[in-house]
Parts: C-alpha cells; sequence; structure tokens
C-alpha cells in the first residue's frame, strides 16, 4: 500500500510539474509571430497535463475510500471477535434486562445451560442493577464463584448496557479465611466465687472445681482453642472466629450448663463472659474482653458480653445476681466518697427524671452526710415532673430549710470546686438535668441498676451494684463508714427506708441480707414504718385510674399487658402500681403497661424474677433492672403494643431453655 501511494504522488507530480513548464512556455511564445504555433502547441499540452492531473487525483481518491473501507470492515470484525473471545465474562442487557448478546467467557462459565440469549439478567443471577453503575460494581455469586459485575452504557444508543464480570473468587476466599482464623479472646470468670466456696468442705471444693474444669474443656472441644487457667475462677480462651460465630449463635450454652452445676446443694455456678472478636492485635483483644466481662459483672453476672464493632451485645442474664454483701468493698467506696466531698467546697445532689421514692430518698441521705461533714449540699429537683413529691413536702417539713432547689438555681453554682452526684441512674438521658451532667466537672455516680453501655462518663467514681436492691441501700450502707460525726436524723432515715420499700415491694422481691442490715439501720435511726407507710398514700382518683388500668390488661405469652389512651395527672404513678399488681394474677411471669404522654409511648415493665424486664425493655431503647425496668418510644400506641409483643417473642425465642 506504501508503494502505490508513493507512485501515485510521483505521477501526480511529474504531470503537474510538466502543466507548470507548459504554461509558462505557452505564454511567453503565444506573442512572438513567428512563434504562435509553437505557443498554441504548449497550451493544449498544458490543458491535457491538467485533465490528466484531474483524473490522476479522482482515482487516487476513490482508491483511497476502498482501502479506508475495507479498513473499517477489518475493524469492526477484529473488535467483534475480541469482545467475543475477551478474557472476562461480557454480555449485552437491553432497557429491560434482557440478554442480547453475551461472549464465550460467560457463556462457560456463568451460564452452561444453553444460550442466555432472551433470558432476564435476574432470572440468572441476583444482581443489583443500581450497584452495577458504581465504581466498585456488584458483588454477585454465580456457580460458586465471585465476581464484580461492572457496567458500560453505550453513549450512542443508551438502550443497551455492557456488563463485565471481574473474578475475585480468589480475593474473596483469601478474605474469608481471613477472618474466619482471626484469634478473639475470651474471659470466663465465675460468678462470687469465694462466697459461694466459703463453708464448703475441701472434697466438695475439689469436686465443684474438677466440674468446672471439664465444662471449659467441653467448651473448646473439637475447635483449635487453647484454655489457660488463670486462678480457681478465672479462664482465658483464644478462639479461633470459624468455632467461635457457632458459639455465639448458640447464644453461649455454657451459661445454662454452669448452672446445673451446684454446690452443696444451695447454690448453682454462674459464670460471666467477655468476648471481643475485632482487635487489631492480641493485645488490644485482650483490653476489649476485659471490658466486656466489665460489662457482665456490672450487670449482676451470669451472661456473656461480646465487643464487636465498639459496641455490645449481651447474651443470657437470666438469674438475679448473688448478694455479695461485700462489706470491705463498700468501706473502701465510702472511704473514697468521703475524701472527695472533703475535696470540694459544695456539693449537689440529682436523681432520674421524675424521680421516685427511691431516687428523692437516697439522694436526700447523700445531703444529709455532705452537710454533716461541713460542706453547702443541695437536692435538685424539678417539682413539676416529680413522682414523690409527698416525700418532697414531708423532707421540707421535718428538716431544714434551703434543701432543694430547680436545676435552673443549681446551673449557677456548677464549677470546678463544685462535686455532682447521680442517685438511682446512670443513664445520661434519664438524669433531672443533662446539662448539669455536661457541665460538671467531678461526677460521682451511685446506682442499683444493671450497667448499660452508655453510662455518664466521664466519672470521678462509680458505685454499681445491680445485685442490691436499691439506691437507699446502697446509700445506707456507705453513709454508716462516713465516720462517727456523720448522723442521720428519722425523717432522712423515713426517706431512706420508703426507697427500699418501693423497689423490694415491701420486702418482696429483690431482697438480700444487706437489705435486711441496711432497713435495721434505718430503724436503728429512728425510722417509722407507720411515717413511710403514709407517703404511699393515693388519691381516690389514683387509685380507680390504677384498678381501670388493670380491669384492661390481657395476656400474650404469660405476660400480663395493659394500655390506656386515656391520660390523667397521676398516670405514672397509677402506671407503676397497676404493673406490681398484675404480678398477682396466677400464670403470669412479668407485667406491662403502656400510656402515652404526647407523642412518646411510656411502658413500665415489672416481673417476679424469672423473666428479665431489662432485656425486653433494652430491646425498645430502655433499661432498669432485672424485674423493674421501663422504656420511651415515639411511636403510636398500636405501633408500641405491636413491638412490645415482638420483643416478649424474642427474648422468650433466645432465652428457652436447652433440652
Amino acid at each position: 500500500m506504501k508503494k502505490n501511494n508513493g507512485f501515485h504522488l510521483l505521477v501526480q507530480g511529474t504531470v503537474a510539474v510538466t502543466a507548470l513548464l507548459a504554461l509558462i512556455g505557452a505564454i511567453v511564445l503565444h506573442g512572438t509571430p513567428s512563434k504562435s504555433t509553437a505557443g498554441n502547441v504548449l497550451l493544449v499540452m498544458t490543458v491535457i497535463c491538467i485533465l490528466l492531473l484531474l483524473l490522476e487525483l479522482w482515482g487516487f481518491n476513490t482508491q483511497n475510500k476502498k482501502i479506508v473501507s475495507r479498513l473499517a470492515t477489518m475493524i469492526t470484525r477484529t473488535e467483534r471477535d475480541s469482545m467475543y473471545n475477551f478474557p472476562a465474562p461480557t454480555i449485552v442487557i437491553n432497557n429491560v434486562n434482557v440478554v442480547v448478546w453475551a461472549n464465550r467467557q460467560f457463556c462457560e462459565r456463568l451460564y452452561t445451560d444453553g444460550e442466555p440469549y432472551g433470558h432476564y439478567l435476574q432470572e440468572l443471577m441476583n444482581i443489583d442493577f443500581d450497584q452495577i453503575h458504581s465504581s466498585k460494581g456488584d458483588l454477585v455469586c454465580v456457580n460458586t464463584k465471585f465476581y464484580y459485575a461492572k457496567a458500560v452504557e453505550n453513549e450512542a444508543d443508551r438502550s443497551l448496557t455492557l456488563i463485565y464480570f471481574d473474578d475475585v473468587t480468589d480475593f474473596i476466599e483469601l478474605d474469608y479465611e481471613n477472618r474466619m482464623s482471626h484469634r478473639a479472646v475470651i474471659i470466663i470468670m465465675i460468678d462470687n466465687y469465694d462466697d459461694i466456696m466459703s463453708g464448703v468442705r475441701e472434697s466438695e471444693k475439689a469436686h465443684v472445681q474438677v466440674e468446672i474444669e471439664k465444662l471449659i474443656e467441653d467448651f473448646i472441644e473439637g475447635s483449635t482453642a487453647i484454655s489457660k487457667k488463670l486462678s480457681n475462677d478465672r479462664f482465658y480462651i483464644f478462639m479461633e472466629e470459624r468455632h467461635l460465630a457457632p458459639i455465639i449463635e448458640d447464644r453461649f450454652r455454657i451459661l445454662e450448663q454452669a448452672r446445673k452445676i451446684t454446690v452443696s446443694d444451695r447454690s448453682n455456678i454462674t459464670l460471666s463472659i467477655g468476648v471481643s472478636r475485632d482487635g487489631v492485635n492480641p493485645a488490644e483483644s485482650e483490653k476489649f474482653a476485659r471490658q466486656a466481662l466489665e460489662m457482665c459483672m456490672g450487670r449482676g453476672g451470669d451472661q456473656a458480653a461480646v465487643k464487636e464493632n465498639g459496641e455490645f451485645n449481651f447474651f443470657g442474664g437470666l438469674s438475679s445476681g448473688t448478694d455479695t454483701n461485700n462489706k470491705t468493698r463498700i468501706r473502701m467506696v465510702a472511704k473514697a466518697i468521703a475524701e472527695h466531698i472533703d475535696s470540694h467546697e459544695r456539693v449537689l445532689v440529682m436523681g432520674h427524671r421524675f424521680g421516685d421514692l427511691d431516687s428523692i430518698g437516697s439522694s436526700m441521705g447523700i445531703v444529709n452526710a455532705a452537710r454533716q461533714m461541713g460542706k453547702p449540699a443541695y437536692l435538685v429537683v424539678d417539682r413539676t415532673k416529680n413522682l414523690a413529691v409527698s416525700l418532697i413536702d414531708y423532707l421540707e417539713k421535718n428538716e431544714a430549710d434551703n434543701i432543694f432547689i430547680t436545676p435552673k438555681q443549681a446551673l449557677s453554682l456548677v464549677d470546678d470546686s463544685t462535686l455532682l452526684f447521680v442517685c438511682d441512674t446512670h443513664n445520661p438521658a434519664l438524669v433531672e438535668s443533662a446539662e448539669i451532667v455536661q457541665r460538671a466537672k467531678d461526677i460521682i455516680v451511685i446506682d442499683h441498676h444493671r450497667r448499660m453501655v452508655d453510662g455518664i462518663q466521664p466519672t470521678v467514681m462509680s458505685f454499681l451494684e445491680p445485685n442490691a436492691s436499691s439506691a437507699c441501700e446502697l446509700v445506707t450502707m456507705l453513709v454508716q463508714y462516713f465516720g462517727d460525726d456523720v448522723q442521720m436524723s428519722a425523717p432522712v432515715a423515713e426517706a431512706l427506708l420508703s426507697g427500699i420499700m418501693l423497689d423490694t415491694k415491701n420486702f418482696v422481691m429483690k431482697t438480700g441480707v444487706m437489705t435486711f442490715e441496711a432497713a435495721a439501720l434505718l430503724k436503728k435511726y429512728g425510722a417509722d414504718t407507720v411515717a413511710v407507710k403514709k407517703l404511699f398514700a393515693n388519691s381516690i382518683e389514683t387509685y380507680h385510674q390504677k384498678s381501670a388500668l388493670i380491669n384492661n390488661a390481657a395476656i400474650y405469652n404469660g405476660c400480663a399487658i395493659a394500655y390506656t389512651e386515656e391520660t390523667f395527672p397521676e398516670i405514672r404513678i397509677a402506671a407503676s402500681q397497676a404493673a406490681d399488681e398484675l404480678l398477682g394474677i396466677t400464670g403470669v411471669n412479668a407485667s406491662f403497661v403502656l400510656y402515652q404522654l404526647g407523642d412518646t409511648v411510656n411502658i413500665s415493665a415489672r416481673s417476679m424474677g424469672a423473666f428479665n424486664v431489662q432485656i425486653v425493655m433494652e430491646a425498645l431503647g430502655g433499661g432498669g433492672h432485672l424485674t423493674m425496668a421501663a422504656t420511651q418510644i415515639k411511636t403510636t400506641l398500636e405501633d408500641a403494643r405491636n413491638k412490645l409483643n415482638a420483643a416478649i417473642d424474642e427474648y422468650i425465642r433466645n432465652n428457652t431453655q436447652h433440652d
């Protein structure tokens, strides 16, 4: 082709030069009479050359068009053959997702049941048509292989879309193997081992220890895990994710198996298990596992906590925990609290919103102790949102003035020299004043509810004891170790006793040795049980409203559920008391009372201990205690009832005893 092009150019050049010379000669000779004939001849030659030149140009262009056309045909055929033999599976679909073309690789690797033409793509594989247009594409699995499907639109004809499939099977399998071989750290601790084993014969201790070690061996049997016994009550386990996942899916059956181990036929062994799944190295995994174990212990034990992606998931928590009655720990905590009070200029104390007798009573115990130690102390309370107004009025009448201040007044007192106590809650969303908590530098939390993940932070000290009956019980036991100068008047003792009686349902629920010791100590300080009983008195309207709620109750899966669409001033008191009384119905394991205030549905939950209402309320965004919990949901009453039923079903499904 190059030779032909050169030849044509040579001919065209020669003809052009000849025509030019002939034209010049004709012009020169044409003016001379003797040479006019020669000039005419040259002129004729010029015309002939020009004609030859035009003819040559036309022929060359025609030849070029043929060559270009032939090249275009060859390129089109080459493109078609290249796409058909492209090493990645490729298809073309139309605007209704029907396959109109497929290359060899697609037919051999992704669709081997004949021709794919005419089939809807979604019939051949599960594919996201929106995702395939992204830069990453959509991950699809076909014939046990993994591909990233990516779309390329035809700019000339948008009715056709080309999709090619990038085989990433090796990468996916390598990533899966890496995740499955990740080493998780598991820390298993026996709850209250020393207390359970106290007074037990050595032969019995040895037998129990053998049972525990066999339990751990059975737990890791069939896996590649290794275990290390650090002490009689603590074990470390390193386990691959491939073996841990089935254990989590089975909801840590080891918790139930541990409860079958008895000590002298009087106590059952319970475990607290902390698990870390996503630590980047062994040191971080061990740190996260210890955090998870602390969460378990703060929630009463007998459960497992798994830390993953910065969050905790809890399993178990069916038992009410063991009364530790650890006076040594209480004395150490009391000493530390007294030192903090001494090092600050003033003390503010608050409970939770819509405070009850336990919240106000425990707060009053701290205020009284701080004042006995010579510090200005105040109880922060919003009277318009409080359920213990009768106790507040009683204390104002029988105690010193200027005890109670509003959140607005307290806010002006908060500075670096102020110590803030939060009693009967550690949930920052439930405190009397969130603004005060945010502004306070030094905070001490005293609470008996099970530890929640997002508690008040930071704190200089937290005393969370979920095995205690009430916050009033904890404060009573602490105050006795504040020093001989700290005394308690009868009205303050009655305030503390009222909180204990409220949360124990008159010493029926959640009572341990420390509960009765606290009550006896308050009686020693002069608490009058008749005066305390009067604090529980209700108006006749509240009594009628409570009765109406009880009459409206229905049984669902062993739970009594009552609700009302009406609102009245004392609805919170009526609802909580109705929930308590519904537990007296035969066959009822838990009770729930729903009522609506504005756009929020409130749920009060109670149980006798066999049913953990805290887990149900946590599933709905709330929390509380094993036998007493609550939540608030911004929704309709009907939707809240449906969500509650679903949460109850989920709890029963997850906590049904294994065969």
